[in-house]
């Protein structure tokens, strides 16, 4: 019989864990060779150092190196903790955007989903999102984790979801290969699936890329129907500008909740943006630690870089689920101190990076 898990791996999503207990019991449960991933088990033999013996707190973490890439052709079936046994539920296996390359997969279980939900649902009461509210969701689905996250925030938070799918493959493959005016099309094409839903439904949440807000906001109709119905949008995928989160809060939709999220499909969830800032305020994204964390470093180094400069984001996630730490994004922000009582950095001021893994970074819509 394989070790049952550290109580501290299964706290409730608002009870905070002592961040060092927390991660000595991830170490050891994915590392125990009765409880551990494939993967993991395989991967420690090449690490150097003993996770279960070195390992010990947060910044242990940057030991570790970024696996990432070795992602993309692992089996996900390889992933999964044995310590789940033989049937564990699993939500689905999901992608990353390809952005630079061939995707990347991870595998999602349902522990993790309802753990995150939890504190995500949390943080959009704590914004004024209204509870039972009918759902819009623009937003990718298929292999990408964000579409699910959809799906069960609007089942979990709202009563219904209506989803047009999104995607962003194929607007960066459009971008890519000097065919703007499709990728162009493509996009007022989702904003038309948007407007038959926006006519004839009551909705009162909305989920939306930056890109495609901006294009809704163009059509004056579509403009009076949010203002009319939309009580709440939440947006992510790219960035948004301070300039036009200031329009949008203040002018475009001044009655409507705006609420930003930053995340990774390699985090298997998001970063919500900071309860109390102002329109004009940078737009502040706090993790779900100590699950998911941030650190901004400098690229060449490694190092952190003070509170207040920019560097490059690297994403930890550590859970029961999975375990994915020191990803060095292909995001640049500024470095912020995070609420009292969590460890890692929050962040502010997303950019991406120009080339990483020696791709051009294309945004697109997403």
């Amino acid at each position: 019989m394989s070790p049952a898990a550290h109580p501290v791996l299964d706290l409730p999503f608002d009870a905070a864990p002592d961040p060092d207990e927390f991660i000595r019991a991830a170490m050891e449960w994915h590392f125990h060779p009765d409880t551990g991933s494939p993967f993991w088990l395989r991967r420690a033999e090449t690490l150097g150092f003993d996770p279960r013996r070195d390992v010990k707190n947060h910044d242990d973490l940057r030991l570790f190196p970024n696996v990432v890439n070795e992602l993309r052709d692992v089996r996900v079936t390889d992933l999964l903790p044995q310590g789940y046994g033989d049937s564990p539920d699993i939500v689905g296996t999901f992608e990353s955007g390809g952005t630079t390359g061939a995707p990347k997969r991870v595998v999602c279980l349902r522990d993790w989903m309802d753990r995150m939900l939890a504190w995500s649902n949390s943080n959009l009461d704590t914004h004024g999102f209204p509870r039972g509210a009918q759902w819009l969701g623009v937003t990718p689905t298929g292999p990408h984790v964000v579409g699910r996250i959809f799906e069960e925030s609007a089942a979990t938070h709202g009563s219904l979801g209506f989803l047009i799918d999104l995607d962003p493959r194929w607007v960066k493959k459009l971008i890519a290969s000097g065919r703007p005016d499709l990728a162009d099309d493509y996009a007022e094409h989702l904003i038309d699936q948007a407007a038959f839903v926006l006519r004839t439904q009551d909705i009162g949440v909305m989920t939306v890329t930056p890109p495609l807000l901006e294009r809704l906001a163009r059509r004056d109709e579509l403009v009076d129907l949010v203002n009319e119905k939309v009580r709440a949008i939440r947006w992510g995928g790219t960035q948004m500008d301070a300039d036009s989160r200031y329009l949008y809060s203040t002018e475009i939709f001044p009655r409507t909740t705006l609420y930003g999220h930053y995340g990774s499909t390699m985090i298997l969830g998001i970063a919500g943006q900071r309860h109390g800032l102002g329109a004009a305020d940078p737009c502040v994204f706090d993790t779900f630690s100590p699950y998911v964390t941030f650190s901004v470093v400098a690229p060449a180094t490694g190092d952190p870089v003070g509170y207040g400069q920019r560097g490059q984001v690297v994403m930890n996630h550590v859970s029961k689920g999975l375990l994915l730490p020191n990803n060095l994004e292909r995001d640049f922000a500024t470095r912020v101190e995070a609420p009292a009582g969590q460890v890692g950095d929050s962040v502010a001021d997303i950019a991406p990076v120009a080339r990483f893994d020696d791709e051009a970074v294309i945004e697109g819509v997403y």
